[in-house]
């Protein structure tokens, strides 16, 4: 029997499992009488310079899923319709940045990673003022626009309001989230409170502020999502974070993990508060004092301007152009 003709005959019993994000399915069917597993993976998209040039042309249906300031998010069909009775769902997930900056084009190009160690010496010499700059230049204004009610409402899926202000943050959804598939749910949950801009911020009299954090974020998102447990979700912080303003990411546990989960880049929040708490000190001590070992692009910012200088025995300017 040809293999080419195995595919049409197979019939769905059941799904088992879908991973990847939504990328695979795991079919349970059958071909003729004999049970059979059908394995289905979206390849990856061409690179070829003929089909990259004509993208946006191939998807249709493009649906507006949000956008903030520069950014814009996305859902249209790569496939053909099936018809008005069995219409194409959405498969193409797409983020537009415009205008782009410089910085944005550094960012999503392919660059060589280095991992270094920032000693709390560099962070207070190096780290915090370039901290400051980035926050002096605007690039914070489409977080205070969601924070202050001016864009995004639509897509805050939960709001606090706390006898304490410091405690009120909300919940939206990650730009890389598809908002439907429950078993890669990525939240982010942005606290009100603008005094804390990174992990370096934390001290031990914070302990108790980021363990009521953890059990209002936890408990606002198994609220939400009905077929979430408390023991289904993981919770994590960036350093280096992608902006300065403090949250927390909240995804499914079932989530695929990717380099923003891994080594070097995540920092689970249950090891911030234990490390805080056994931490030697009073209650000022705090991850201000300690290194921490991350991972960096050669075109980042933080490679040119602090890093590689320092690799060179130069002295780092946090204030050269970007």
């Amino acid at each position: 029997m040809s293999a080419n003709t195995l595919i049409p005959r197979f019939k769905y019993t059941k799904t088992l499992n879908h991973d990847q994000g939504g990328r695979r399915l795991c079919l349970l069917g059958t071909i003729g009488h004999e049970p059979a597993l059908l394995l289905a993976e979206r390849a990856p998209f061409a690179t070829d310079e003929g089909y990259v040039r004509s993208i946006n042309l191939l998807v249709k249906n493009v649906n507006n899923l949000g956008d903030n300031d520069i950014y814009h998010w996305y859902m249209a069909n790569s496939l053909p319709e099936n018809g008005v009775d069995q219409p194409t769902p959405p498969d193409v997930k797409i983020n537009l940045i415009y205008p782009c900056k410089e910085s944005h084009i550094r960012k999503y190009s392919f660059q060589q990673s280095r991992s270094v160690t920032e000693t709390p010496d560099i962070y207070v010499r190096y780290m915090r003022p370039y901290m400051e700059r980035y926050r002096e230049e605007g690039r914070l204004n489409w977080v205070f626009n969601i924070l202050e009610g001016r864009t995004e409402q639509e897509d805050i899926v939960f709001r606090s309001h706390q006898t304490d202000k410091n405690d009120d943050f909300l919940l939206l959804p990650d730009l890389n989230w598809d908002r439907t598939t429950i078993g890669s749910l990525h939240l982010l949950g942005i606290v009100e409170r603008r005094d804390i801009w990174s992990v370096r911020d934390l001290k031990k009299s914070h302990v108790p502020w980021l363990k009521h954090l953890r059990e209002t974020l936890i408990e606002a998102v198994t609220k939400l999502y009905s077929d979430i447990e408390s023991d289904m979700l993981k919770l994590y912080i960036h350093y280096q974070p992608t902006y300065y303003h403090f949250h927390i990411h909240v995804v499914h546990i079932n989530l695929d993990p990717t380099a923003t989960q891994g080594v070097g880049k995540a920092l689970a929040l249950d090891h911030i508060i234990s490390q805080l708490e056994t931490m030697a000190g009073g209650d000022d001590a705090g991850m201000a004092e300690v290194s921490l070992t991350y991972n960096v692009g050669e075109a980042s910012d933080i490679w040119r301007l602090i890093y590689q200088p320092l690799k060179l025995g130069k002295q780092p300017d946090v204030t050269a152009s970007s």
